[in-house]
């Protein structure tokens, strides 16, 4: 049968009708991020050194993408609540994560999590470490690290000490602290970093190792005191705070990660997006100030590098852990 050609009028009506149906497609697919606020979920409670730097830099990335940031705290079981919600969300760039190191590389290690850290979620930046120190009451005994040393290898276990949950920074950080030491004291887990901090400040426990951004207010206000930093050299914001390793423990070192995470499979132009704003924000001297007045070092490592670096602590905090004896209470 021999084909016959369409009318011009017809041929010209088709090709119209198929252009606008590549309109079309086109509209209902709108360069991210223009159709909605991006919503941070932050595993951990308001007022942790996470979360204020999270508040400090999305404010900034908000102006960089044209785009809102909605954050929202989902404290609670060491993370793991939060950090699924973040896992089983939606790839499409509208759901990332601000996380610490410990919902990364110490939680998974304790607890069973429905997640996987190394594949559940696509690195976007290891955005800053944050700065840690070990704080008492204004008008506790222990003045010094010595002191608080001493006390507790006078008094085996009766000292004790407030952290975040099991497994959390403040946690690991007294384990490490207290064997290096040689000190028996007792673990208070608290529903977050800020309420132990808090218990701290109330005289509830002895004591804590706190990431510096959950604590600077505290501090500033006369609420706790610092003992020592767990830094290398002694930070310009405390120059009369001596260093953890000048206090009687050479070369012990401690901080925190301000990380940023997205769900796996999230396109990867979305999170070159999303690590561009984040350092265009980290360039800002305002930014840039803020973060480092909460006790923070910037980073803004790439994503590779910082997929590597969570590979290599994700590996170290399970040996500590294991060798520590960490489990859940």
């Amino acid at each position: 049968m021999k084909a016959t050609a369409l009318p011009r009028s017809i041929a010209r009506a088709a090709l119209l009708g198929l252009a606008g149906l590549g309109a079309v497609t086109i509209q209902a697919q709108p360069a991210w991020p223009a159709a909605k606020a991006i919503h941070m979920i932050i595993p951990l409670a308001a007022g942790s050194a996470v979360d204020n730097g999270a508040r400090v830099l999305t404010q900034r990335m908000g102006t960089e993408l044209g785009q809102s940031f909605y954050l929202e705290n989902i404290p609670g079981s060491s993370g793991l609540i939060g950090a699924e919600r973040v896992a089983k969300a939606t790839p499409d760039g509208y759901t990332i994560g601000g996380f610490n190191d410990s919902v990364l590389t110490m939680v998974p290690n304790i607890y069973k999590a429905a997640w996987d850290p190394l594949t559940d979620f696509v690195p976007v930046s290891l955005v800053g470490t944050i700065e840690w120190g070990l704080v008492v009451k204004p008008d506790s005994p222990y003045k010094t690290v010595a002191d608080f040393i001493a006390a507790a290898k006078a008094r085996p276990g009766k000292l004790n000490y407030g952290s975040g949950g099991s497994g959390s920074p403040q946690h690991l950080a007294m384990a490490m602290f207290a064997s290096r030491a040689g000190i028996n004291v007792t673990h208070v887990p608290y529903k977050g970093a800020t309420p132990a901090a808090i218990a701290v400040a109330a005289g509830e426990v002895d004591g804590a190792f706190q990431g510096l951004g959950t604590v600077t207010s505290l501090i500033a206000g006369g609420k706790l005191r610092l003992l020592a930093v767990s830094t290398p050299q002694r930070l310009a914001q405390y120059p009369d705070v001596p260093t953890v390793g000048e206090s009687g423990l050479p070369d012990f070192l401690f901080n925190s990660w301000f990380a940023m995470v997205a769900p796996r499979n999230t396109p990867a132009s979305v999170v070159d997006r999303l690590y561009g704003a984040m350092k265009k924000s980290l360039d800002d001297p305002e930014v840039k100030k803020q973060l480092v007045a909460q006790g923070m070092t910037i980073r803004g490592t790439t994503p590779a590098e910082f997929g590597a670096a969570l590979k290599d602590q994700f590996t170290l905090y399970r040996q500590v852990i294991q060798s520590n004896g960490i489990k859940v209470e």
